[in-house]
């Protein structure tokens, strides 16, 4: 009985975990640990694993499709830019064989080409060998448009006046026609001056010796939004959001002009433990921040910004941690810079550092009002409602190679929320309740 319970509660085969000794636990359960199908928003998840796959899971944990090929992230494509096809997929579809020493998991020159899978895992769109220098080198995001176009957020090295280093890892912003020929573009160092550095701070910019010194990680258009409709020509719909991870802002590209017309940090006031559960307030220091995006329409918060702010070493200079850090989801008026919603693990009636991923991770808001959130760097995605409470929880059973070193994890860089219609018909899927652990209750015992 013993040994029935430990092997349904562990995922992990004995090789991995002879291979995975570490000072992190080394049983833990994996897959659905909890599910309110009452509370919880039911859909699909899609992610990309440690593994290097990209998987598709329903309510409970059970994995319903499966592309050989990982993403970054992995990028779901509504059927009306599919050509009305459910189940295609933006990938990562070639490797570089020789990507260059200073590749890693982090960027893109790695990355030879991307490119559309319908439902069987064909390939029937791609891009790499008509890129600038013969590699698309996609990092972080791609997204395709409702013009057919497709947007890549990718990796330029080249030299840059004023760099310490002799060659950047620039961030450049490519709008890919189906035909692959690229209609627009933008780079990340012609706009150095627009991104809110003070002349000391632009200095350890440049003095920075790591070239990837924005770090780039996410892109997205704007989209129909209220602030358009009432007359802000900053949330055009067709404007892009971006944000750095390493200098800690968060940013809007005019898509006409290219220029940054509205941004939030790097530099603002550092986070006041007494006022840190006031809502609404001023926005405070982000650090290290992912997936800032504007909430679509037809969503509760329509209009506002949403981001999962890691609270992660990163800003020129670095930011301070607090003692007792851990990372924090924020819903954003745009326009008044005001914290109006957020998550941390004290919404869930938890230690503030039961909740922290110093890197990766995103969050996304759902049709009932829930976030699903992806704590990125322990493989764990939830759900939880306005009030903080968790109502679907999931540790990813799928491990790899961590982004440094030779360390075993089952690191998940994003993981989105799929719609139950998005999928072919006849998909399996199921929604059965899954009760919590009780806190402090006798742990499972593996078999001797």
């Amino acid at each position: 009985m013993k040994h029935a319970r430990a092997t349904a509660l562990l995922a992990l085969s004995a090789p991995l975990l002879a291979a995975a000794v570490s000072a992190a636990p080394s049983v833990y359960p994996t897959g659905v640990t909890r599910y309110d199908p009452q509370k919880a928003f039911n859909q699909y998840v899609i992610f990309s694993g440690a593994d290097n796959r990209t998987h598709l899971i329903d309510m409970n944990g059970n994995e319903v499709k499966r592309w050989v090929r990982p993403g970054f992230p992995s990028a779901i494509l509504d059927p009306k830019l599919a050509n009305g096809e459910r189940g295609h997929v933006l990938l990562q579809t070639a490797d570089l064989a020789e990507p260059g020493k200073l590749a890693s998991a982090g960027n893109g020159l790695r990355n030879q080409a991307v490119g559309e899978l319908d439902w069987a895992g064909k390939t029937v769109w791609q891009w790499g060998d008509q890129a600038p220098g013969g590699a698309a080198r996609q990092h972080h995001d791609l997204r395709r448009l409702a013009n057919g176009n497709t947007l890549v957020l990718a990796n330029r090295v080249h030299a840059v006046k004023g760099f310490q280093v002799p060659e950047v890892i620039d961030d450049v912003i490519y709008e890919v026609t189906p035909q692959g020929q690229v209609a627009w573009s933008w780079t990340a160092s012609e706009h150095l001056h627009e991104f809110g550095f003070g002349a000391e701070q632009l200095k350890l910019v440049h003095a920075s010796k790591n070239p990837d010194y924005l770090h780039i990680n996410n892109l997205a258009p704007l989209g129909p939004n209220r602030w358009h409709a009432a007359g802000n020509q900053r949330f055009a719909p067709d404007n892009l959001l971006f944000d750095s991870r390493n200098a800690n802002f968060i940013a809007i590209i005019d898509k006409a002009s290219g220029k940054v017309v509205w941004r939030l940090g790097p530099n603002l006031p550092p986070i006041d433990p007494r006022n840190a559960q006031k809502l609404p307030r001023p926005v405070d220091q982000i650090s290290g921040q992912h997936d800032a995006h504007i909430i679509p329409e037809g969503l509760p918060g329509a209009g506002n910004l949403l981001v999962f702010d890691n609270q992660g070493d990163a800003g020129y200079p670095s930011v301070q941690r607090g003692v007792i850090s851990g990372s924090r989801v924020l819903e954003i008026d745009p326009v008044k810079n005001q914290i109006v919603w957020q998550y941390t693990a004290e919404s869930s009636k938890q230690p503030g550092w039961a909740f922290f991923s110093a890197f990766i991770s995103s969050a996304r808001r759902l049709p009932n009002g829930n976030t699903l959130i992806d704590e990125g760097q322990n493989g764990r995605f939830f759900q939880v409602t306005p009030g903080g409470e968790i109502v679907w929880e999931y540790v990813s059973p799928y491990f790899g190679k961590a982004p440094l070193g030779d360390a075993v994890s089952n690191w998940v860089y994003r993981a989105l929320p799929v719609d139950y219609s998005w999928v072919p018909e006849g998909t399996p899927r199921e929604e059965k309740a899954v009760q919590a652990a009780v806190p402090g209750a006798q742990p499972v015992t593996a078999a001797r």
